[in-house]
């Protein structure tokens, strides 16, 4: 330190939002929301493939479909297309059988369980 005792008195004033982006904020009508939920309902969409195309953060469209389904204006899939699990007890065969739709699962009945749960994810994504 040089032995000048003077200093500088620096004044900052932040400008509001700083930092954040220099695009004004978007305002999406209710038909373009609209139109990317109802994309995001078809069978097999990805719902942050579809937001990155839209240039939108995947949680915001996941929020908007949300919103819509709890509001009653959009349905998701129905029930009995829901992946869901049921209590499997062996029998005297050592294969057990699951049907999902038009899809036969035959595994052995000691199969592990977490083995099973990501066989049943590939085949719902088929």
């Amino acid at each position: 330190m040089s032995d000048d005792r003077s200093f500088h008195v620096l004044e900052a004033v932040p400008h509001r939002l700083e930092g954040g982006p220099d695009r004004p904020r978007r305002r999406w009508s209710v038909e373009a929301k609209m139109a990317l939920i109802e994309e995001t309902l078809k069978p097999g969409a990805n719902v942050s493939a579809i937001a990155r195309q839209a240039g939108i953060a995947p949680a915001q469209l996941f929020g908007w479909r949300r919103k819509a389904m709890q509001a009653g204006v959009v349905q998701g899939e129905p029930q009995e297309q829901r992946l869901g699990f049921v209590e499997v007890t062996p029998t005297s065969s050592s294969m057990i059988e699951i049907v999902i739709a038009d899809v036969v699962v035959r595994v052995a009945a000691d199969i592990d369980q977490n083995h099973l749960v990501n066989i049943l994810r590939v085949v719902r994504r088929a």
